[in-house]
């Protein structure tokens, strides 16, 4: 597995590319949220891969990055740079990059401050404010991260999320250490990008829900300070959308970079429904 050698860690990333072989795709590099893996873009990768080279990071922290000491001074200014360096790795020019939750909060401030790096940016039920993230260390520290993940999954996720999906996002959040749970959070609840959001000069697209604090009016406050961008909302009731409905924001998505891609991409899916019909 491909991994990024940097002075104090090695940053895992997956590549997943089905695109023709004698084709030069451009490359989108996924930025999962808090308590999350590459695994959390999993049913993403089918809608994907075939068009793009797929690029999935482990924040540092998480999945098979590693944990955190729960004292370890995690910034944006680290998270970014982390970013800048797999781009420099993956990549001979810039290329589109998504953010899931809170792994936002990087893909916005790399697009103000590194526009040469950037092609297009997705912000998927992002913040660029604190989260609520009240009594969350102490269940953390006196239940454990699984209990944490789920006793907020059914809101993250939504009414319509069978149990065993439920489950399957448990496992996957509550694998996160209780220590970079700890730097994380301390992290977060500081963070304050509206000013830095206005400097995004390239396409950008925001998606957002019908939850509460991502929904239309709340997203739309922020999403207006940056020029040229778009909202899209996704008619579920989990904040998560890029878990929630999978499909629908990998195809919001899609749009959104073919219409700002340095060339038009072959039209799959179009082919294979008009063959169907």
């Amino acid at each position: 597995m491909p991994y990024l050698e940097l002075p104090d860690l090695k940053l895992f990333y997956k590549v997943d590319d089905h695109t023709d072989p004698w084709s030069k795709p451009e490359t989108v590099v996924f930025v999962h949220g808090f308590t999350e893996t590459t695994e959390a873009w999993h049913a993403w990768v089918p809608h994907f891969s075939r068009r793009y080279r797929m690029v999935r990071i482990d924040q540092r922290g998480f999945g098979q990055s590693g944990a955190v000491p729960k004292d370890f001074p995690l910034s944006t200014e680290l998270f970014v740079d982390d970013l800048v360096r797999l781009i420099n790795q993956v990549s001979d020019g810039p290329v589109h990059v998504v953010g899931g939750k809170s792994g936002g909060i990087s893909v916005a401030v790399l697009a103000a401050t590194r526009p040469d790096l950037v092609r297009t940016i997705t912000l998927a039920s992002s913040i660029v404010t604190p989260p609520n993230a009240e009594g969350w260390i102490a269940h953390m520290e006196r239940h454990g991260m699984r209990s944490w993940a789920r006793m907020t999954m059914r809101n993250r996720l939504g009414s319509n999320m069978p149990e065993r999906g439920i489950d399957w996002w448990v496992d996957l959040m509550g694998a996160t250490a209780v220590s970079t749970a700890h730097a994380y959070l301390r992290w977060v609840s500081g963070i304050d990008i509206r000013e830095d959001i206005k400097r995004i000069k390239c396409p950008t697209l925001v998606i957002g829900t019908h939850a509460a604090g991502k929904d239309r009016e709340t997203l739309s406050a922020w999403q207006k300070t940056i020029p040229g961008s778009e909202l899209v909302i996704l008619p579920i009731d989990g904040y998560h959308a890029a878990g929630t409905d999978p499909d629908g924001a990998a195809s919001a998505t899609l749009d959104f970079i073919a219409r700002h891609s340095r060339s038009p991409t072959p039209k799959l899916l179009e082919r294979a429904d008009a063959t169907a019909r």
